[in-house]
C-alpha cells in the first residue's frame, strides 16, 4: 500500500499489505452549521456559569489570553464574537488588552500574528507577548496546594477579568490542552511551568496522553485559578483541521466538557499493538520540540522492542528556544534524574522533554528519524537513527525486526490519540 506524508517535499513509502495493520487517524467531522454560528451558539450557551455580557457587567480592564501559532484555534473568527459579548457587558474597546500565551515558545512574527488573529484585531487591540526568561514581567501568587511556585505575567493583576481562548487536543503533558493550560504554561515563568512539565515526566504516557483528568491538569488548573482565569472559549478542530465545536464558559466545566468532544474526535482505534509505527507529526512541523509529539503518540500503541518511525520537515530544526536538547539528547526518565539532580540539567521544561522521547525511543523501542531539517550527525546525537526518506527508515525497522513485522501507520500523528480496541 503506498503511504503519502502531508509534506510536498517527502517521497511516498511502499508498505507490504501482508505487513500493514491500517493506516488511522482522527475522524472529519462534517457540520451544516457555518463556523460563526457554532462560535455564537457557544458563547450563548456557556457551561457552569452565565453568559459573557451578564458575567463582565460591572468590571473595567479585561485580558484576553490567546494561543500562539503552535495551535489551529480559529482565533480570528472568535475574537469579533468575544469583543461583541464584552461590549455587550459594558467593557470599552480601550480596556481590552490581548496577550499571547508563548509558553516556552519562540516569538511570533507580525505575518504569523496577522494570519492568526486577524489584522484588523493587531490595530484595534495592545497585543503583548508574553517572554517566560523576563523575570521582570513576572509576579509571585504563591504556591498551589502542592508547593508548585505561581509565577505568572503581571498584568493578571493589573485587570479585572480573564478571558482564554484556545485550543483542545490531546498532549502529553496535560493530557488535553485547553482550560488552564492557556495560564499554564502559556503566561508563566520557567519555575512554573518546569515543575508542571516534570511532574508528566513522572508518569507512563499511556497515564497522561489523552486522560482528561490526571495529576498534571489537576496541577496546571491549580495555578490557573490562582492567577485568575475566570472565562474560557475552546475550539476542538476535527482530523482535517475544520472547526468541529465549540465550548465556552466555566474554565474547568467548560474545559471538561470540550475534551469528551476532542476525545472522541481523535481517538483512533487499532486492532492491536504494532511491531512498527510509522507516524508524521502534522500539525506539529515547524521544530522538534512540537514534532515529538508523533513520538508521545506513536508510545501508546508500538509492542516493546518495536520501531517508530517519525517522519517531519522540521524547517526550523530542533528547537530555537531550547538548543540545549541537541547537546543532551533524548534519555531515560532514570538517566535525566541523575542529570537534573547533578545540576546538568536546570531547565526542567527540556528535562521532561527528554524523558518524553527518551522512554520511547531509548527503553521502549527504536526511533527513525526522516526529517529533512535535522542533520544525520544531529539525528543521531539526539539519539535516532536516521533515515535519508521513509522508504529506507522502513527497511531499517524491517532488518531491525523481520519482514513479518506489523505495520501501523499514524496520520496527524500531532493530535492523534491511538488506542487498542
Amino acid at each position: 500500500m503506498r503511504i503519502v506524508f502531508p509534506y510536498p517535499q517527502m517521497k511516498s513509502l511502499e508498505v507490504p499489505e501482508r505487513n500493514l495493520l491500517g493506516v488511522f487517524s482522527p475522524s472529519t467531522i462534517t457540520l451544516e452549521k457555518s463556523d460563526d454560528q457554532i462560535i455564537a451558539d457557544a458563547l450563548g450557551h456557556p457551561v457552569g456559569t452565565s453568559p459573557l455580557p451578564e458575567r463582565v457587567k460591572g468590571h473595567g480592564d479585561v485580558l484576553i489570553v490567546v494561543d500562539d501559532n503552535t495551535r489551529l484555534t480559529p482565533t480570528h473568527r472568535i475574537l469579533p464574537h468575544v469583543i461583541r459579548a464584552l461590549e455587550a457587558g459594558g467593557v470599552r474597546k480601550n480596556h481590552i488588552r490581548v496577550m499571547v500565551a508563548l509558553g516556552t515558545h519562540r516569538p511570533m512574527t507580525k505575518g504569523e500574528m496577522a494570519k492568526k488573529y486577524g489584522a484588523e484585531h493587531l490595530r484595534a487591540f495592545p497585543f503583548l507577548l508574553h517572554d517566560y526568561r523576563d523575570k521582570t514581567s513576572l509576579i509571585h501568587l504563591g504556591e498551589t496546594e502542592t508547593g508548585v511556585p505561581v509565577y505568572v505575567n503581571r498584568v493578571v493583576r493589573e485587570v479585572d477579568f480573564i478571558l482564554g481562548i484556545g485550543q483542545i487536543v490531546p498532549h502529553r503533558v496535560p493530557g488535553f490542552t485547553g482550560g488552564g493550560n492557556i495560564i499554564q504554561p502559556g503566561i508563566c515563568g520557567e519555575e512554573t511551568t518546569g515543575k508542571t512539565h516534570w511532574l508528566s515526566a513522572q508518569f507512563p504516557g499511556r497515564e497522561i496522553l489523552g486522560r482528561i483528568e490526571n495529576p498534571v491538569k489537576q496541577e496546571i488548573e491549580r495555578v490557573a485559578v490562582k492567577a485568575g482565569l475566570t472565562w474560557i472559549v475552546n475550539a476542538i478542530l476535527d482530523g482535517a483541521g475544520h472547526l468541529a465545536g465549540v465550548v465556552a464558559g466555566d474554565p474547568l466545566l467548560a474545559y471538561r466538557a470540550g475534551a469528551i468532544q476532542s476525545e472522541r474526535v481523535y481517538r483512533a482505534e487499532l486492532p492491536g499493538e504494532a511491531d512498527i509505527v510509522i507516524v508524521d507529526s502534522s500539525p506539529a512541523d515547524s521544530e522538534l520540540w512540537q514534532a515529538a509529539k508523533g513520538v508521545y503518540a506513536a508510545d501508546l500503541v508500538v509492542r516493546q522492542g518495536g520501531v517508530v518511525i517519525l517522519v517531519t520537515p522540521c524547517p526550523e530544526g530542533i528547537s530555537l528556544s531550547h538548543p540545549e536538547i541537541l547537546e543532551l539528547g533524548y534519555q531515560t526518565y532514570e538517566e535525566v534524574v541523575q542529570k537534573v539532580q547533578e545540576d546538568k540539567i536546570v531547565k526542567l521544561t527540556v528535562a521532561a522533554h527528554l524523558v518524553h522521547g527518551g522512554e520511547v525511543i531509548k527503553k521502549k523501542a527504536r526511533g527513525i528519524l526522516v526529517c529533512p531539517g535535522i542533520s544525520k550527525e544531529e539525528t543521531e546525537k539526539l539519539g535516532f537513527i536516521y533515515a535519508r526518506e521513509p522508504q529506507e527508515a522502513l527497511d531499517i525497522a524491517f532488518s531491525h525486526l523481520s519482514r513479518e513485522a506489523e505495520v501501523a501507520v499514524l496520520q496527524r500523528g500531532g493530535e492523534i490519540l491511538p488506542t487498542i480496541k
